[in-house]
């Protein structure tokens, strides 16, 4: 029953904080406060009433228009909180209950778990969703979620062993610290090469150093393996869009423009890392036994 109640809760909570995370999307791009003015009608300025926010369900009452000035709301509002709810009810159907089910000090330690996993799922969400729109990955969520990250993977170190500092003094934080760290550069250094090796090809560049930041939070979060298990998954949705891309009418029109087409790389690694954080051991696990180590 607890697991239930836990994942109904988290998923109204998603809800509500993926309708924070549209208000981020439509005013950080403008340079525009998320705290004031309050919730306004993009297109004629009118202010929303209580139940024009309310998630998904306003959407669908107001059949994805203003009801002032009849202007679109993007499909984007209702998928943006039913992305953050579903991720988040799959958090708390997943790990939830064997976290309750610990005692001890490692309870608030693994409680403390299950939120992280619920605030690496809304930066990729968001993200995901900001270099879709606009081809940026703001850095004030990139450099924060490398900080939270780095933070979240030492989490389980103070109660392995009660605390294996008996055992092993320091050594533990020294080399769980090292570890991430070396995790972090190396993904972001992947990134970078590439950029590197594309600019001395074309002469431009190809990749931006958001996606580099990108992938050093990937790291934090997941570790290298993680990281490097969402930059594949990453490269297969992004070939997958660049064949649809060169299959539509209006690019094989134009035989130089698909060339200079950008697609939103940040978005496709944003996707690997949420498929990783929920199923990336048992994927790793996978191909090791098929490649036979």
């Amino acid at each position: 029953m607890i697991r239930v109640l836990g994942t109904i809760f988290a998923g109204l909570l998603g809800l509500a904080f993926g309708s924070f995370l549209n208000v981020c999307l439509s005013r950080w791009p403008a340079g525009e406060s998320v705290v004031s003015p309050r919730s306004h009608c993009r297109g004629c300025g009118r202010a929303l009433s209580w139940w024009e926010n309310v998630p998904v369900v306003s959407w669908l009452a107001l059949r994805g228009r203003c009801r002032s000035c009849g202007a679109w709301i993007s499909w984007r509002y209702p998928l943006v909180e039913l992305a953050v709810a579903a991720t988040w009810s799959l958090i708390a159907w997943r790990f939830l209950d064997s976290a309750l089910d610990l005692t001890g000090a490692a309870l608030p330690f693994e409680l403390l778990r299950v939120v992280g996993r619920m605030i690496l799922c809304w930066l990729l969400i968001a993200l995901a969703a900001f270099d879709a729109e606009d081809l940026w990955l703001p850095d004030r969520l990139t450099w924060l979620g490398i900080a939270i990250g780095f933070l979240y993977c030492l989490i389980p170190l103070p109660f392995l062993g009660t605390f294996a500092l008996v055992h092993v003094g320091n050594n533990v934080y020294i080399q769980a610290v090292i570890a991430s760290l070396l995790g972090i550069l190396a993904a972001a250094g992947l990134i970078l090469l590439i950029r590197w090796i594309y600019w001395l090809i074309r002469r431009r560049e190809g990749i931006g150093l958001g996606d580099a930041k990108l992938m050093a939070m990937l790291a934090a979060w997941l570790g290298l393996q993680g990281a490097l298990l969402s930059f594949a998954i990453g490269v297969v949705l992004g070939a997958m869009a660049a064949l649809v891309v060169l299959l539509l009418p209006s690019t094989r029109k134009n035989n130089e423009g698909w060339a200079a087409t950008k697609l939103p790389l940040g978005t496709f690694l944003c996707v690997g890392g949420i498929v990783s954080s929920f199923w990336g051991e048992q994927m790793i696990h996978a191909y090791l036994r098929w490649a036979g180590f």
